[in-house]
């Protein structure tokens, strides 16, 4: 009888598959973690954000090694409600994930010099999963530390241990104290004091590479899925397109595509992959709810993003300050050569549309309450961005004439896009083109039916400042291939000089509204 076919599927529920989901060719990855980290012998962390495929690798590096190699893996989120109360618990526990039987070692001690016996000879490797969701956070950092103890121990030639140990989670170690003292988990002892960043794991060889998924890599999934589907898309497009909204992040590449193949029917076209940003974006699911619970958690790293999508502020770019390592940590922020940005598109209209409807409700009370209706400024299907704007003039500067320089810095992207986000609902959807050389400025690209409007906020920064506007919005426009572009410009002058008119700059039509 012959063998039924395997019908694959797009995964992001859990670890995916080799031959049973279609997933990213991450081959190449693994080469480069066992060539540069584990041969060597070298004890490292990975530490992504939540869903970043820290499992999957792990799953995939541990099949592939083999030959010289004995493989230890175990999962701190497998062992359920175990609560390592004591040092003891904690041994027996370990031993037994790893599959040795000696009722005898039951102390860091004993496992101390059992470890150092079953590695004479033996190059294991050790893989722990999950770490940050360790239940009792002293026991597990000493455990580090004699993992930390011999490991120089090997170096200077007076014990055997671990060939290579691998710990993955998304706290790095020196931020998991942290972690447990704000989720009230752990308390520190008086004579610790309040120092969190003290860490067991300093022999930690840095983990640089790049995890989130090429446009390449990305092809090579939805090849994969066409072999089996024959949709006719256009592959190279369609991945150049998924990566320019993920930027690779393994979950969201995953999530477009399930949700193109499931729910629209293997819509494979750029109209396709709007529907499923559509869709993404309104749902609600762990990594979106776990990047806002982070902004909640953390007062500091809230103002951080705040003003940099919403202010427009000059933002701090050192990666030696706490407030960028930690949203580096939860991969809400990437570094670039040209800087440090939010990772990508998607979680930046997450993160937008989160700040609109939960900072300042008094805004977008005021918005909702206007005067603007959605029947005013759409008809037959078509959004018409001109009265938009100009009715968006006549009821903020009645409402906002008072207010001061400040309150227009921080707060002015902030008021459009309340205004903007219920006219659009439903049928629109914008995104944003921010431009991270000039914080005074952000590009909004909205989507409406078959139409796309591109609008540029500015604050007023003098007449040459203007004019440098047209320009920069003159040359977007062309790069988008039109001709047509709107401006709004929110003067903070005591005496402003109100506009609303059609521009000609450089072949485009620009329509500007001065506040």
């Amino acid at each position: 009888m012959e063998k039924s076919k395997i019908v694959k599927h797009f995964n992001t529920q859990g670890p995916c598959i080799q031959g049973r989901d279609y997933m990213v060719d991450i081959s190449g990855k693994v080469a480069a973690i066992t060539t540069n980290y584990i041969d060597p012998g070298k004890y490292f962390t990975i530490n992504r954000g939540r869903q970043y495929g820290k499992t999957t690798t792990i799953t995939a590096l541990e099949n592939s090694l083999g030959g010289d190699y004995i493989v230890a893996s175990m999962s701190f989120e497998s062992m359920g409600d175990v609560n390592f109360e004591s040092e003891e618990v904690f041994v027996k526990t370990f031993m037994k994930k790893m599959g040795w039987n000696n009722c005898f070692v039951s102390s860091f001690f004993t496992l101390n010099k059992y470890i150092s016996k079953k590695c004479k000879s033996k190059k294991i490797i050790l893989i722990v999963d999950e770490v940050d969701k360790s239940s009792n956070l002293r026991v597990f950092i000493n455990f580090l530390g004699l993992l930390r103890d011999k490991y120089i121990d090997r170096s200077k030639g007076r014990c055997e241990t671990f060939h290579s140990v691998i710990l993955a989670g998304v706290h790095d170690v020196k931020n998991i104290k942290e972690k447990m003292i704000r989720s009230g988990v752990y308390s520190p002892r008086p004579e610790e004091g309040t120092v969190t960043y003290n860490s067991p794991w300093n022999i930690a060889a840095p983990f640089s590479l790049d995890m989130s998924f090429s446009p390449v890599e990305i092809a090579s999934m939805l090849s994969d899925y066409e072999a089996d589907h024959q949709t006719g898309m256009d592959i190279e497009a369609m991945s150049r397109e998924i990566y320019e909204w993920t930027s690779g992040y393994p979950f969201l590449v995953s999530r477009l595509c399930q949700i193109i193949d499931e729910d629209l029917k293997a819509e494979w076209t750029s109209a396709g992959l709007l529907k499923a940003l559509k869709r993404i974006i309104r749902e609600q699911n762990t990594l979106f709810d776990d990047m806002i619970k982070n902004m909640e958690m953390y007062p500091d790293l809230y103002n951080y993003i705040y003003d940099m999508l919403i202010a427009g502020v000059d933002v701090r770019e050192s990666v030696l300050d706490p407030v960028i390592q930690r949203a580096l940590m939860f991969s809400i922020l990437r570094k670039e050569e040209d800087g440090i940005k939010i990772d990508n598109k998607i979680f930046e209209k997450v993160l937008m549309d989160y700040f609109v409807s939960k900072d300042d409700r008094a805004i977008r009370a005021k918005t909702q309450n206007s005067g603007v209706l959605k029947y005013d400024v759409v008809k037959d299907g078509c959004f018409n961005m001109e009265l938009t704007l100009r009715k968006f003039a006549e009821h903020y500067k009645r409402i906002y004439a008072d207010k001061d320089v400040d309150f227009w810095e921080k707060h002015a992207r902030l008021i459009f896009l309340s205004y903007l986000v219920p006219l659009i609902n439903g049928e629109g959807f914008y995104h944003l083109e921010s431009q991270f050389t000039d914080a005074r400025r952000m590009d909004i690209v909205i989507n409406y039916g078959k139409d796309e409007f591109i609008i540029e906020l500015k604050l007023w920064h003098g007449e040459a400042s203007e004019k440098e506007a047209y320009n920069q919005l003159s040359a977007y426009l062309k790069s988008k291939n039109t001709s047509t572009g709107y401006l709004v410009v929110f003067d903070t002058r005591k005496r402003r000089q109100p506009k609303e008119d059609w521009v000609e700059n450089e072949g485009c039509r620009i329509f500007e509204v001065v506040l």
